[in-house]
């Protein structure tokens, strides 16, 4: 089933008024870092849910090590993404996420040297940006990241000459197979684009790593059997359709308890998780949502929209060290430690 924003940010009550700090958590890597914006343009094939436009035009956000620290920031949304994020939510002010602080330097130089690159997928109809807190963790511990944007699949994504796109893939009955399909295109393209110029002298191509969320993971999953440039993947929450076919490299599932445990009513995971030929893990962790492994998890509470059980601070550190921990392992050769959170189940 696919999951969209709407289903995911549902009032249970009027909001309260915002809060004022909406900033994420901070990375815990020890490197500064920087973000950039690419806008992409595949003329190889036509837009598969416009039918006006004969070209695939992308929207990818990078993250970075830095050679220093720069003080400005890009902004998280323009007003129009925030917009058309928040416009069932009258008591919040449409522009409240252009206000969410990050951390990472606009343009800041990159740090020499070839890195570990991630693509991150998010999920269907989220915007790429509610990726960043786990980008720029990921980007401080020495990680290329690359979150991209499914045009028409995301509720709002604005592009540089001011356009803004809507969601035209969010109809009733979206097949969730065809969007994973198309995603898995998208993917495939942009990494193909980061294997040129400048980002191309970035990039260890030996290690390279797909994270998604929700419709993201799935895409993840689809992704790498279709490219065995992506060595390893993550799916955070998201349902699997089709059924993954029997994959032989690392692949991490982490999801909420209501879904996704062995008894949970999610049994796309079930059937998947027997596919899974390579190292594996399955872990649900106690007080989250479907939204909770996401910037989400931060902004719902401070908006006065209602979240997960769990702090969502909490949340995204539990999810961002568990990332770290499979990332390093698989692309690195690396035991990197992770505590010992007891909201956290494995299931392998």
């Amino acid at each position: 089933m696919l999951k969209i924003l709407a289903t995911s940010l549902i009032v249970l009550a009027t909001p309260a008024a915002p809060a004022t700090d909406l900033a994420l958590p901070q990375p815990t890597g020890p490197k500064p870092i920087g973000t950039t914006t690419l806008h992409l343009t595949d003329a190889s094939r036509p837009d598969p849910w416009n039918p006006e436009a004969d070209q695939r035009e992308l929207m990818v956000s990078l993250w970075y090590p830095a050679r220093k620290a720069v003080e400005k920031r890009a902004p998280y949304m323009t007003p129009q993404e925030s917009a058309a994020v928040l416009k069932s939510f009258e008591n919040v002010p449409p522009d409240a996420l252009t206000k969410v602080r990050t951390y990472a330097g606009l343009d800041a130089p990159a740090r020499k040297g070839r890195h570990p690159l991630v693509v991150m997928s998010p999920g269907f109809s989220f915007p790429r940006a509610t990726l960043t807190s786990l980008a720029e963790d990921l980007a401080s511990r020495g990680y290329l990241v690359a979150a991209v944007e499914h045009t028409y699949e995301s509720v709002g994504t604005t592009f540089p000459d001011g356009r803004t796109t809507t969601c035209l893939a969010c109809v009733k009955g979206q097949d969730g197979a065809k969007v994973a399909a198309s995603r898995v295109k998208d993917v495939r393209f942009v990494l193909d684009e980061l294997s040129k110029g400048r980002w191309g002298k970035a990039i260890d191509r030996s290690k390279i790593a797909m994270v998604g969320h929700s419709m993201g993971g799935n895409s993840a999953a689809q992704t790498m059997l279709a490219d065995p440039r992506v060595k390893a993947g993550v799916n955070l929450d998201g349902t699997f359709k089709p059924i993954v076919e029997p994959l032989k490299r690392p692949f991490m599932l982490i999801g909420a308890p209501r879904t996704h445990t062995p008894e949970g009513t999610d049994d796309s995971w079930k059937q998947s998780w027997a596919n899974l030929k390579g190292p594996k893990r399955w872990i649900t962790v106690a007080g989250t949502d479907h939204s909770a492994f996401v910037d989400y998890a931060v902004i719902r509470p401070k908006l006065g929209i209602p979240a997960q059980e769990m702090d969502g601070a909490r949340a995204l550190a539990i999810t961002r060290a568990h990332l770290t921990a499979f990332l390093d392992r698989h692309l690195l050769d690396r035991r990197t430690p992770v505590e010992d959170f007891p909201e956290v189940t494995d299931h392998d």
